[in-house]
């Protein structure tokens, strides 16, 4: 099986993230053109990929076939990309629309844990997920 396209890194702890990345793999179709990575869960280590959790927590990163780190709305971009959906996004990567999307996404992204309910996971992984059959809230 070839290697996928691309390689996301998203926070399955957050919520809209969870979304967008359950989102991506159903457009996926199982074809294998992107493989999504959990950065909260245990045992993911950023400095495999040269970065460290404050990075991965700030902004969303991706990982093309060749180990080269993008972050922000190009994830997005090459994302869509991966799974046939390029065309949805091509128009933020267009002069004047990337300046624009790359900004909004910026803004954004200084506010997601808040945004997310999340705000006391600003310096590094929230709690740890609930093992399975944990009743813990």
């Amino acid at each position: 099986m070839r290697p996928p396209r691309f390689t996301i890194l998203v926070d399955g702890e957050c919520p809209l993230c969870r979304r967008e990345a359950d989102l991506l793999r159903r457009m996926d179709r199982g074809r294998g053109g992107l493989r999504i990575v959990d950065i909260a869960a245990p045992g993911f280590d950023p400095g495999t990929m040269g970065l460290t959790l404050p990075q991965v927590m700030a902004r969303i990163h991706g990982v093309t076939e060749d180990g080269t780190i993008v972050e922000g709305v190009e994830v997005f971009r090459r994302a869509y990309d991966a799974v046939g959906w390029g065309w949805l996004l091509a128009p933020t990567g267009w002069p004047g629309l990337r300046w624009i999307s790359d900004r909004l996404y910026r803004l954004f992204a200084a506010q997601r844990l808040r945004l997310t309910g999340r705000a006391g996971c600003a310096e590094g992984r929230c709690a740890p997920r609930a093992a399975a059959g944990d009743n813990r809230a």
